[in-house]
């Protein structure tokens, strides 16, 4: 049986938007793992997708009240994943210890199912303002990607590649100088320094701006964006990024928006604005060499306006994440 990354199988990952997960189980990967995922009895549930009995996944079978019946010989399951029935066995017959699926802890946050493979501490995350009603959310559609997880979530750290990969988007090539600035580690969380960066566009509204980043790595496959301007103090732009890597270079990267401004505006403005982006990010990203991102800085060349990725790549070290790494 696959054994995930030491280091990862007590984080939180994203493995579907909530809205997705109808009354039939859902099968989805997770580092090498495949889980199915469904409701009973109003919550959520991840089990393995294996029927120990004969090997069916679990997915293809239904959920009966609160009890998921795999599909092959009808044996059910409790929401612990004990088998509490097998049709072809007389019903005075003890049930096999052994006859269990392999439970997850899972939960729903932020409009998106998170599954650990281990035992999580707390929450998938914490964003502070940005979870009140001021704000709104707009879920973009998942975004498969061919490529090492940790070469996605850098792409999105990476400031100064938006004058370029997003030129006349997020970014003008003749103002590519990113200023000086640090990042530190607070309460877990690497966080930067504002960095200003002149975008035409900076959300999809179309508007020209000066706008002030702040990034944070809220987890090894988890970043966060917050971005505001000086023409409009009280506006504030939140982009979470999550990634669930199925494989070692095949993964789903997971977009939410937040924002408090233009509430009147249609959201598939932001939606449709980000899907762009993606799209421009994944011809790069899909491209890049080594596929697995190599942690040894010695590796490639890096520059002060590669302080952000020098941080991530420093910590995922120190956790000792081997997992679309080299």
């Amino acid at each position: 049986m696959l054994q995930p990354d030491s280091a990862l199988v007590n984080e939180w990952f994203p493995v579907m938007a909530a809205d997705r997960l109808g009354a039939e189980p859902q099968a989805v990967e997770l580092l090498g793992v495949r889980i199915a995922v469904f409701r009973m009895g109003g919550k959520i549930r991840a089990f393995r997708d294996l029927c120990i009995h004969r090997g069916v996944p679990l997915s293809m079978g239904r959920v009966e009240g609160n009890r998921l019946v795999c599909a092959y010989h009808g044996w059910s399951y409790n929401d612990c994943g004990q088998c509490v029935r097998i049709p072809a066995q007389p019903a005075y017959k003890a049930i096999p210890e052994k006859a269990k699926a392999q439970a997850f802890r899972c939960t729903e946050q932020e409009g998106l199912i998170w599954v650990s493979l281990g035992e999580p501490s707390g929450s998938p995350l914490s964003l502070g303002e940005f979870e009140s009603a001021a704000f709104r959310k707009v879920h973009c559609d998942p975004y498969p990607v061919q490529a090492a997880g940790p070469r996605v979530v850098e792409n999105f750290l990476d400031v100064s590649h938006l004058m370029f990969v997003h030129e006349g988007l997020l970014g003008d090539p003749e103002a590519a100088e990113i200023n000086d600035h640090r990042v530190r580690r607070e309460e877990g969380i690497l966080v930067s320094d504002e960095i200003e960066v002149y975008q035409s566009d900076g959300d999809g509204t179309g508007q020209g701006i000066v706008n002030r980043y702040i990034y944070k790595v809220l987890g090894p496959f988890a970043a966060w964006l917050e971005k505001r301007d000086s023409v409009n103090p009280g506006h504030a732009f939140g982009l979470l990024l999550a990634v669930n890597p199925h494989s070692e270079r095949h993964c789903t990267a997971f977009a939410v928006i937040y924002r408090n401004y233009d509430l009147d505006k249609p959201d598939e403005i932001f939606s449709s604005f980000q899907d762009r982006l993606i799209e421009q990010d994944k011809a790069i990203v899909e491209a890049q060499k080594p596929e697995l991102l190599p942690l040894d800085l010695q590796a490639e060349l890096h520059l002060v306006s590669d302080r952000i990725a020098i941080a991530y790549r420093q910590w995922l070290r120190e956790l000792g994440v081997s997992f679309g790494t080299a």
